[in-house]
């Protein structure tokens, strides 16, 4: 199956990104069949071939769900923008940690409440003169 998707080129803290249209098992910095435009997030330009992106959009390609939002907010595809990440698997392993620990702090009374002590009370004999 072929994606559009971003492949970064640029260097260390300097983010430049090249749209490809490639296999989806391929690696990201791999092999690609065609240059389909660039991003450079730090001055913010975008240059992407609209043409060739829809091209290969009509013969069945899909697009990343970074790369979908893209091309909606430059609208060259007309669809509504897809959630495109994912929370780390420490956050939630540190989410449900912490609503665990609620459930049991909520089950944990707060005071317990004193024993009672069963008092036994002696009937007095009565002596009887």
């Amino acid at each position: 199956m072929l994606v559009i998707r971003l492949a970064r080129i640029g260097k260390k803290n300097q983010p430049n990104f090249r749209v490809v249209l490639a296999e989806k098992g391929s690696p990201v910095k791999g092999k690609f069949i065609e240059i389909l435009g660039n991003c450079n997030p730090r001055l913010k330009t975008k240059f992407l071939k609209a043409e060739r992106i829809k091209y290969w959009l009509s013969k069945g390609a899909q697009a990343s769900p970074t790369m979908h939002n893209m091309l909606v907010s430059e609208k060259i595809i007309e669809a509504a923008k897809v959630k495109a990440w994912r929370p780390k698997m420490k956050s939630q392993e540190a989410k449900s940690a912490s609503e665990q620990l609620k459930e049991v702090k909520s089950e944990t009374p707060a005071k317990a409440a004193p024993k009672e002590i069963p008092v036994v009370i002696q009937a007095e004999e009565t002596k009887a003169e």
